[in-house]
């Protein structure tokens, strides 16, 4: 389908999406998160894309919601109309997801990086939740993700006071996987996934399912899965064709069977 607020395509293995309303900081209006959805998850079907790439600008990856357009919402009607619960459709994206943030990461920006499973950052990225400025709190997960990440205390601060991290607070606190130079920001996050997608396809897919899941299960749980996930693979074709290659000391040639 045609996007008005996103642009796509591929580098190689890798489906790149970039936020597009420079105009507005690339805030979240529901257009633009159903125009991602759609693109995310169609790069998800594609068996040519191993890994994703979201993006924005170097001023702003999201500056977060278009509060223009909430504004005089009723309670009835955000319940109805549920938008946020787009953001839980990202994590259902069975391929990892890599967010290249450079400058303004907030509210629902913020909580849109958190969305994805790692994040690369410029060293101008800032990342915050200020919703309580506007007498709201997040509601796509900032109280319950970034708590996960940075802990307790840090979030308290961050919701109820309105503090911002910079790049270099993010990776030590671990939200982060890595700050570079803005002008890299992108190329870097490219590397990332294009690395990700030429490793064996089902592998990958259960390995992020797993880590997923260490969020949501027990202990005793999450080994089990884990268990059942590694026998699993060795009825799979590329779990032949990688041992063989590692004894042959060769590249294996993935099949994603």
């Amino acid at each position: 389908m045609p996007y008005e607020m996103i642009l796509i395509e591929k580098r190689g293995r890798v489906g790149l999406v970039t936020l597009n309303r420079p105009e507005a900081r690339n805030a979240l209006n529901n257009k633009l998160l159903y125009e991602l959805m759609d693109a995310l998850e169609a790069f998800d079907k594609d068996e040519a894309v191993g890994a994703l790439v979201v993006t924005g600008s170097e001023k702003a990856f999201a500056a977060g919601a278009d509060i223009k357009e909430m504004a005089n919402r009723s309670m009835t009607e955000m319940r109805e109309g549920d938008l946020v619960a787009v953001y839980s459709r990202i994590m259902n994206i069975r391929k990892p997801v890599v967010a290249a943030v450079s400058g303004w990461a907030l509210g629902g920006g913020c909580e849109l990086a958190l969305s994805c499973d790692m994040i690369v950052a410029s060293e101008s990225a800032r990342f915050g939740q200020p919703e309580i400025t506007i007498g709201v709190i997040p509601g796509a997960g900032g109280t319950q993700r970034l708590t996960r990440t940075v802990g307790k205390a840090l979030a308290m601060e961050m919701i109820l006071n309105n503090r911002t991290l910079s790049a270099q607070e993010a990776f030590q606190l671990g939200l982060v996987n890595r700050v570079v130079p803005t002008e890299r920001c992108l190329d870097e996050a490219l590397k990332l996934a294009d690395e990700i997608a030429v490793q064996a396809p089902l592998a990958v897919l259960a390995a992020k399912k797993l880590i997923n899941q260490a969020y949501e299960l027990t202990l005793n749980e999450g080994l089990h899965q884990e268990r059942q996930e590694f026998y699993n693979l060795f009825a799979t074709e590329d779990q032949k064709e990688g041992m063989k290659a590692f004894i042959e000391k060769r590249k294996p040639l993935w099949k994603g069977k």
